[in-house]
C-alpha cells in the first residue's frame, strides 16, 4: 500500500497540468497513475496515420509552457505527444508518475476520510483524488450483429495495429468522424479497396493548416510575448463561433454556405455528392477541417456505403443501403465513450454508490468538477466541459485553478473534506439545461453529445471565458467542509 496526499489518474493534458501546478504550489506528496507505458494520454495512445489536432497549435498547449517549435499551424500527433513528454520532464513530474498502472477501483472511506484506489500495481491511499483520465480515453466499438463471426482483422483507430500491414488489403472503415477524416485519406493510397461505411455524413470545412516557417519559429523563440499575442488572437477568433453555436443558431447558415462550396469544389460526381451532403444543421455535430477527405472519397479504389452497418458477416460487411462487401480488415473510427464516462462505473463515494448510480445515465457535476456525495474528488474535463470550437486545454487550466483554490480553502479551514452542496450542483445543472435548450447541439440533430437520457451532458453552452470566470470565483459557501478530527459526542455526566 502506498499513501499520498493526492492521487491523480491519467497523464494527459489534465493529469500533467494538474501535477505541474500542484508542484509549483508547493505540493510534493502526490502521484500520477498512468495505465500506459509513458505519459501523454490521448496523444500517446492515438497513433493512427494522419493523426493531428483540429485546434490551432498555439492554442492547444499550456499557457505557461508555450512551444515555439511547432512545425505546423495544426500540430500532428507526434509533436503533441513529444510536447507533453517534454513538459513532464522539464517540470519535474516524471518522479511522481507510476506507469503501467491501471486504476480498477476507487472507493471513499468515510471513517478514514481517504480514497482507497486499487490498481494493477497495488493499492494507493489518498486524501484527495483527481480524475484526469479525459473524455477520449476509452474507444467506443458498436455492438454490431455478427461482429464476433468476422474472420478478418479488426481494430479501433485509437488502438491502431501497426503490425498489421494494410497494403494491398480490402478494408472497411466504419465511421466518418474526426478520426476517420484523417486516417482514410492516409491509408487510401496503399489499400487495394477501401469501403467507407457512413451512417451520417460530416460537415467538412476547408483546412487552413500549413507548415510554419523557420523564421516564425525563430521569432517565437526569441520573443515569447509575440507567440502569446498570436495565441490570444487565435483564441478570440475561435470564440466568435459561440455566437452561432449557442446564441443564434441561424447564424450557422453562413458556415453552411462555405462548407457546401468546399464540398462542391472537390466533388464532381453527382452520385457521390448526394451521398456525402449532410441533411442536418451544421454545427450540431463537430465541424471537421480537411482538404483531403473529399478527394480521397473520389478515388477509384474507394466506395462510400451509406446507412451505417446492418451486420457483419464472416467475410465482410453488409451496409444499411444493402451493399454487401468482402474485406480483409475492419477499422473502427467510431469515437469514444464520452457521455457514458467509464470512470463512472468504478469511482464509489458515500454509501458505496458509484458515479453511475448517482448519475442514472446522465453525468452531472458542479462546474464540471465536483459531485455531491463524493468528498475530495475532482473531475477534470467532467460533464459539460466539452467544446465544439476551441481548445480543451483552456478549459483544463480553468479547472486546475479551481481545484487549487479548493485545496487552499481546505487548508485555511483545517478541513479533512470538501464536498459541493447538492442544491448548488442541482441549480447549476438546471441552468446548464436551460442554456442548452436553444443551442445548435440540441436543436440541429442527434449526436454523441447527447447521453442515454436525451440530455446534453458533454458540452459547455457558453463562452469559454465565462467558464473560466466562474471557476476563478471560488465561493466557499457552496461547499461543505468537515473538520480534520470529528468532535466526539458529548457523554452525559
Amino acid at each position: 500500500m502506498s499513501e499520498h496526499d493526492v492521487v491523480i489518474i491519467g497523464s494527459g493534458f489534465s493529469g500533467l497540468g494538474m501535477a505541474i501546478r500542484l508542484k509549483e504550489a508547493g505540493y510534493e506528496d502526490f502521484v500520477v497513475l498512468e495505465r500506459g507505458d509513458d505519459v501523454g494520454g490521448t496523444w500517446h495512445f492515438n497513433t493512427y496515420p494522419g493523426c493531428a489536432c483540429d485546434v490551432p497549435s498555439h492554442l492547444y498547449s499550456f499557457s505557461f509552457a508555450p512551444n515555439p517549435t511547432w512545425t505546423m499551424t495544426y500540430s500532428p500527433q507526434q509533436e503533441i505527444d513529444a510536447y507533453l513528454k517534454r513538459c513532464a520532464t522539464e517540470y519535474g513530474i516524471r518522479p511522481h508518475v507510476r506507469l503501467n498502472t491501471e486504476v480498477t477501483d476507487a472507493a471513499w472511506d468515510d471513517e478514514a476520510r481517504r480514497w482507497t484506489v486499487e490498481t494493477s500495481d497495488g493499492t494507493f491511499v489518498a486524501r484527495v483524488l483527481i480524475a484526469g483520465q479525459g473524455g477520449l480515453a476509452e474507444p467506443s466499438i458498436p455492438e454490431l450483429p455478427g461482429l464476433d463471426s468476422f474472420e478478418g482483422h479488426t481494430f479501433h483507430s485509437a488502438r491502431w495495429d501497426h503490425d498489421f500491414d494494410l497494403r494491398g488489403k480490402r478494408v472497411a472503415a466504419i465511421g466518418t468522424g474526426a478520426s476517420a477524416i484523417q486516417f482514410v485519406p492516409s491509408i487510401q493510397p496503399v489499400v487495394e479497396q477501401l469501403y467507407v461505411v457512413q451512417r451520417t455524413p460530416p460537415w467538412i470545412f476547408p483546412h487552413t493548416n500549413r507548415a510554419t516557417t523557420r523564421f516564425e519559429r525563430r521569432l517565437y523563440k526569441r520573443f515569447p510575448a509575440l507567440q502569446k499575442l498570436v495565441r490570444a488572437g487565435v483564441y478570440a477568433g475561435r470564440e466568435t463561433n459561440v455566437l452561432g453555436f449557442t446564441k443564434n443558431p441561424k447564424l450557422m447558415k453562413v458556415a453552411e454556405v462555405l462548407a457546401r462550396r468546399h464540398m462542391r469544389s472537390q466533388i464532381s460526381d453527382p452520385a457521390l455528392l448526394e451521398k456525402v451532403e449532410p441533411d442536418y444543421t451544421i454545427g450540431c455535430k463537430r465541424i471537421l477541417p480537411s482538404n483531403k477527405w473529399y478527394p480521397a472519397l473520389g478515388q477509384p479504389n474507394v466506395d462510400v456505403l451509406t446507412g451505417g452497418v446492418e451486420r457483419i458477416t464472416p467475410t465482410g460487411v453488409v451496409a444499411g443501403d444493402g451493399t454487401s462487401v468482402d474485406v480483409d480488415a475492419i477499422v473502427f473510427g467510431t469515437g469514444f465513450q464520452v457521455a457514458d464516462m467509464p470512470i463512472g462505473s468504478f469511482v464509489r463515494g458515500r454509501g458505496s454508490l458509484t458515479l453511475n448510480d448517482v448519475w442514472e445515465g446522465s453525468p452531472q457535476a458542479y462546474l464540471g468538477t465536483t459531485v455531491s456525495g463524493f468528498p475530495n474528488l475532482f473531475l477534470m474535463t467532467g460533464p459539460n466541459t466539452g467544446l465544439g470550437h476551441s481548445s480543451m486545454v483552456y478549459m483544463i487550466e480553468s479547472q486546475i485553478a479551481h481545484v487549487l483554490k479548493a485545496l487552499e480553502a481546505m487548508k485555511e479551514r483545517s478541513a479533512a473534506t470538501i464536498e459541493v452542496r447538492r442544491e448548488v450542483m442541482d441549480a447549476f445543472n438546471a441552468e446548464i439545461d436551460t442554456r442548452m435548450a436553444k443551442t445548435v447541439w440540441n436543436t440541429g440533430c442527434a449526436s454523441w453529445y447527447i447521453d442515454a437520457t436525451g440530455r446534453n451532458a458533454t458540452l459547455w453552452p457558453d463562452w469559454t471565458w465565462q467558464f473560466r470566470r466562474r471557476l476563478a470565483s471560488f465561493d466557499a459557501d457552496e461547499f461543505v467542509f468537515e473538520p480534520a478530527v470529528r468532535e466526539r459526542e458529548a457523554v452525559p455526566a
